[in-house]
């Protein structure tokens, strides 16, 4: 399994911090030093079932700079992968990618 974090984000700390405590084993990858590529995106978030919109840190800056509130319904999917995978910090964290993909730290009681 793969963790994807962001070392600065209390959210991907706490994650960490379940993951350590409940002795689940990870590979630790960081989202600014080893972005996903639109390749490992589009297969995750095919992977996943979800809404690619569940992939987007839509509580983030650069999010909010973009103005892609308003802009991701015109946009293909393509388009979308494109973007996330342009910058780390567009990408929800933390997440999850082993036999579940998980965008942000909910429901990390299935890993267990």
């Amino acid at each position: 399994m793969i963790f994807i974090w962001y070392a600065k984000c209390s959210t991907c700390k706490k994650a960490k911090k379940w993951l350590d405590d409940n002795g689940v084993k990870y590979t630790l990858r960081d989202i600014i030093l080893e972005t996903p590529t639109e390749e490992e995106l589009s297969d995750w978030i095919n992977k996943s079932r979800l809404d690619i919109k569940k992939f987007f840190n839509t509580s983030g800056n650069k999010y909010r700079e973009l103005g892609l509130k308003d802009k991701l319904d015109s946009m293909s999917f393509d388009e979308k992968v494109k973007l996330l995978s342009s910058d780390g910090m567009l990408i929800k964290r933390p997440l999850i990618v082993g036999e579940k993909i998980i965008p942000g730290f909910k429901n990390y009681d299935s890993l267990k």
